[in-house]
């Protein structure tokens, strides 16, 4: 029995030794590289907005008399000088009311030239007692009423010529025409709006503004060229704007300009906007989306973890990001979407 029990044992040790010489113990996957970058803090955050060119002054163009427009003389693009003429109204009846107004001067003057005539007349005969005094106060009157005739004449004369002048409308100052609403052939208003002049002296950035923004001061055009053309803020609208329900703001180019901007070219605009927190610039790749929120991978004793951050801005290679995270630390800059909360890893750092 002893020589079974012994045999028997033996048998085990040599299958549990052939066993485990077949099937080799299972190799351990290679811990991965990952490429990281240390944290720097951002400086000011920049907002983008696509912005408008507008002229400082826009001026409307209207008549101060009623008619009908007999000739247009701009179109909508064209650059004026000042005085250049840009609307002309059919005169023909300003003509008649001008020349029957100077006749009506006329009149009014010859009949002062015979009241005085007489006055002094009957003045040189109240001398030697052939007129009486009353006789003489009637003339003088008659005089004073024939004088005044001639002011009021004389108002309605200045009137009719003012009237003549006014059915040619020039530009009071140089700009581009930006609008043309009438045509020819049609009846105007005094005050009607016929076309909006821009001086394109003063160029400035017309930018909408989402609600609830705290409008920012400053900020800059990026230029083709590389340079960049400051802006200041200039004014933004009492309220919001009732079907977008953005603020209108008014930024002015400051320095001398290009003549590739225009007036209503669309341009980029980039406004610096205040923190109140201290903000970090990472690259775009180290920017995870998986989670409910952007996360960035922190890299702490050869394993990683996930930390929620809040994107402020995202530029061509770098985001803008704000999270209780110190500056200097290590996060993963490719790759995040490879990561597991507590995977081991090794830095290759940049």
């Amino acid at each position: 029995m002893r020589f079974l029990l012994t045999l028997f044992i033996s048998l085990l040790i040599l299958s549990g030794c052939q066993q485990s010489a077949e099937t080799p113990p299972e190799a351990r996957p290679p811990v991965p590289w990952v490429k990281t970058v240390e944290l720097k803090e951002a400086g000011p955050t920049s907002q983008r907005f696509s912005g408008t060119l507008r002229g400082r002054h826009e001026v409307p163009q209207a008549f101060q008399i009623a008619g009908r427009i007999q000739q247009r003389f701009i179109d909508p693009g064209q650059r004026v000088e000042k005085g250049d003429l840009l609307f002309k109204l059919d005169s023909r009846d300003l003509i008649a009311t001008a020349e029957g107004a100077a006749a009506d001067l006329r009149r009014a003057e010859a009949a002062l030239a015979i009241a005085t005539n007489e006055l002094q007349r009957q003045q040189e005969l109240v001398g030697r007692q052939f007129v009486s005094e009353q006789t003489l106060q009637r003339l003088e009157l008659a005089e004073r009423e024939a004088r005044s005739q001639v002011e009021t004449a004389s108002a309605r004369n200045q009137q009719a010529q003012n009237a003549l002048g006014y059915a040619e409308l020039k530009a009071a100052n140089a700009g581009v025409i930006t609008e043309v609403i009438v045509e020819p052939g049609q009846v105007v208003g005094v005050g009607q709006t016929l076309a909006v002049l821009a001086e394109d002296q003063s160029l400035e950035v017309e930018v909408f503004l989402p609600q609830g923004s705290n409008p920012p001061r400053q900020g800059y055009v990026p230029l083709p060229n590389g340079e960049q053309l400051a802006v200041n803020l200039r004014e933004i609208a009492g309220a919001a704007d009732a079907r977008s329900r953005s603020w209108r703001a008014r930024y002015s180019l400051e320095g001398p300009y290009p003549s590739s901007l225009t007036l209503g070219s669309v341009v980029r605009v980039r406004l610096m906007q205040k923190q109140t927190t201290a903000s970090h610039r990472v690259p775009l790749g180290a920017l995870d989306e998986r989670g409910e929120t952007p996360q960035v991978w922190l890299v702490s004793d050869g394993t990683v973890n996930p930390l929620a951050v809040e994107v402020i801005d995202l530029g061509e290679e770098y985001a803008q990001i704000r999270a209780n995270i110190n500056a200097t630390t290590p996060i993963v800059a490719l790759g995040t979407h490879l990561l597991t909360p507590g995977m081991a890893v090794r830095e290759l750092a940049q």
